[in-house]
């Protein structure tokens, strides 16, 4: 056990509580920053990529000024218009409920490692441990997920619209299959 006090780092703000959880876990203070630093640029290019994505059929449907104008006489196209699909039709509902049982297996997992003694990376242990705030959160999981797809459902982005659910169900119960296998915490030898 060290004799160091765990007391707030004032150059990264990082209170006493996490800094211990970052001392357990043997994580230097600048490998935490580029760990947040990367985090944050990964979250900045999805939220780019979504608006560019978002933002694809407005382009699409401008007039190209370089092309003659169409003759009034047109012929009308033979092929009928595209048609769309319900938002809540049998393949997205299926679709929802696989993610909600991937969030479901992700909750059970999740506490089954806690019981076994091991340490939540993502999230803190005391918001693990609370089972009603973590069931909480699973559930928003669960919800943005759908939202994000009725997102590229609105915007016409049919196939996206259903790989987020995939992509969601598949990383979700990677985690869990991995979370299943941790090994217990093996306690530390005190030296006499």
């Amino acid at each position: 056990m060290s004799s160091r006090v765990a007391r707030p780092c004032p150059r990264c703000n990082i209170g006493a509580r996490h800094r211990r959880l970052i001392d357990q876990l043997s994580i230097s203070p600048s490998h935490l920053q580029i760990f947040i630093s990367c985090t944050r640029a990964v979250l900045s290019a999805m939220f780019l990529v979504a608006w560019l994505v978002q933002s694809l059929p407005l382009k699409a449907q401008e007039a190209n000024p370089k092309s003659p104008p169409l003759p009034k006489t047109s012929v009308q196209p033979t092929r009928p218009a595209p048609t769309t699909h319900r938002f809540w039709d049998a393949p997205n509902a299926g679709l929802f409920a696989g993610v909600a049982g991937a969030r479901a297996l992700d909750y059970a997992s999740t506490r089954h490692f806690r019981k076994k003694g091991v340490d939540e990376v993502l999230l803190t242990n005391a918001v693990v441990d609370n089972k009603p705030l973590f069931a909480a959160i699973e559930l928003s999981g669960v919800a943005a997920s759908i939202g994000i797809s009725y997102l590229f459902h609105k915007t016409g982005h049919h196939k996206i619209e259903r790989w987020v659910s995939v992509v969601h169900i598949s990383v979700g119960t990677a985690g869990s299959i991995r979370n299943f296998g941790l090994e217990p915490k093996q306690p530390t030898a005190t030296p006499p």
